[in-house]
């Protein structure tokens, strides 16, 4: 056999990178970039919430069905195109009247952060691999933990959302609940014994993904009914607890809501506080929206409560206005979280003396998502932050005010900075608690609801409380002014108007 010739060594010239832009081309390229944001962020408010368009719109304005290009474009053009195509296509959560879903717009600030954070790219698993980043994470969540009322010497790290931050609080309290390795054997183990959570009917959806992703399943959830206010049922919670325990089960986390999706409900902290510390049970705080209120003078008191919790969730994309994505994992026991997630294959050599997140969390591979919430958080301080937030909950507290007083329309609650309210026309008003004009009510608000968001003008999502259908007016909005929530209520009740004239001719 002929021997194998060796490879051939590539000629010594500069090689083609398609990627790759010098300097001089980035900078033309970002400075056009950067002034078309801006002109973004200045004609938002003036422009609509987002644009009434369907599926097959969106895919022809961006051609979906075409194939992978074989040759590239000049970055100038494809970032104009991209630009353009977001522009004409978004909803965006940056406009003053958006007050549908928990997010907030994007602090300018935390705008240049993510790309700060990209330009650097640290790889924040590592202390090694990234060490201005990991303290910066370090002293951010410390820095949440403070304005919480938080213990500040906790374990705690920045996920994705309000999901992974619950999911990090969950598979903690499954560490310490097992009274067997769980890591090594799963909560099949020969020894297990089956593991409970409890939570109310108003927690959020990710408490089925966590119990699934833990191995638990959805069975394990006790759902634990609430009062007439969408709080959880203090003295249900123990009947539960104790019945469980004596069962032969492992009563393992309590969830309390700190800012309830539908409502902004807050539950009993406290009280929830004092069960878990008679029953030996994890407290796990679910504040993905209201934590941060707890620095707000005049909220509700159960917030201070949090400072009892074993572990609790946030979300800075949330009412601390950073970009998505941005959540919080918090947890009294640093050394819970190293149980959980550490583990040591022969090719980490990262140490212990300093903090290193991939300890923390189910991550390996983290990107720099503390920078633009670190950077916010020394841009406005705790004052300002203070102020911010409770300006949202004055807004939404005025929103609801005018409701109450408009013929039109009934004001059903308001909690942190949460209205929900229906449309009523007046003359059904007189009867809107029988059965079947209640059944046209929900129906009404709910095509309402779609007109709305359809319009363009304002966007709100809904609630349901007690069988009732309502909207839902939520202001996490830096951007919102007075004037947009003295608009509202007539934007809703001309659009009723017309869906309520549409229904009757059409039934």
């Amino acid at each position: 056999m002929a021997p194998t010739s060796a490879p051939t060594a590539p000629a010594a010239t500069a090689r083609h990178v398609p990627l790759s832009m010098t300097g001089s081309a980035f900078r033309e390229v970002g400075h056009e970039l950067v002034e078309t944001i801006a002109a973004l962020l200045d004609g938002i408010p003036a422009g609509p919430v987002t644009r009434a368009t369907d599926p097959a719109t969106v895919r022809a304005a961006l051609d979906a069905a075409a194939p992978l290009p074989d040759h590239g474009m000049e970055p100038g053009e494809l970032l104009r195109d991209a630009a353009a195509l977001l522009a004409d296509h978004s909803l965006f959560n940056g406009h003053p009247k958006f007050f549908g879903y928990i997010t907030a717009p994007p602090a300018p600030i935390g705008i240049l952060g993510d790309f700060l954070a990209a330009a650097v790219n640290s790889n924040v698993g590592a202390w090694t691999l990234s060490p201005m980043a990991s303290e910066i994470e370090g002293q951010a969540v410390r820095w949440i933990a403070d304005l919480l009322g938080y213990p500040q010497e906790c374990g705690g790290l920045f996920v994705s959302g309000g999901n992974m931050a619950n999911t990090v609080g969950l598979l903690a309290a499954r560490t310490k609940a097992a009274t067997w390795d769980v890591q090594r054997h799963g909560v099949g183990g020969p020894d297990a014994a089956p593991l409970t959570v409890y939570a109310s009917a108003e927690t959020h959806t990710w408490i089925q993904k966590a119990t699934e992703i833990a191995g638990l399943g959805t069975d394990a959830i006790r759902w634990i009914p609430t009062d007439a206010g969408q709080r959880m049922d203090v003295g249900a919670l123990r009947v539960a607890i104790l019945a469980d325990r004596a069962a032969g089960m492992i009563p393992m986390m309590v969830v309390g809501t700190a800012g309830s999706v539908s409502t902004g409900a807050v539950d009993a902290l406290d009280e929830i506080a004092d069960v878990c510390e008679e029953t030996g049970t994890w407290f796990h705080v679910d504040g993905a929206y209201g934590a941060l209120a707890a620095a707000v003078p005049g909220t509700p008191p159960a917030l201070r409560a949090m400072r009892r919790a074993d572990s609790v969730a946030t979300d800075p994309h949330k009412w601390l206005y950073a970009p998505l994505e941005a959540g919080c994992a918090l947890v009294r026991d640093a050394d819970v979280l190293r149980r959980t997630f550490s583990h040591h294959p022969p090719y980490y050599h990262f140490g212990t003396a300093a903090t290193n997140f991939v300890d923390f969390g189910p991550q390996n591979s983290r990107g720099f998502r503390a920078l633009k919430v670190w950077l916010q958080l020394r841009q406005a301080g705790r004052d300002g932050y203070v102020q911010m937030i409770g300006d949202d909950i004055r807004l939404s507290e005025r929103l609801h005010t005018l409701v109450e007083v408009h013929p039109e329309l009934e004001a059903v609650t308001q909690a942190l900075s949460i209205t929900t309210f229906r449309f009523i026309p007046e003359d059904l008003r007189a009867t809107a608690s029988r059965a079947e004009t209640a059944e046209y009510l929900n129906t009404l608000n709910q095509a309402l609801l779609d007109r709305i968001q359809r319009s363009g003008e304002a966007f709100v999502s809904n609630a349901i409380v007690h069988g009732q259908y309502l909207l839902r007016a939520c202001v996490v909005n830096i951007n919102t002014t007075v004037a947009d929530i003295d608009a509202l209520p007539e934007i809703v009740v001309r659009l009723g108007r017309e869906v309520d004239g549409g229904l009757r001719v059409g039934g």
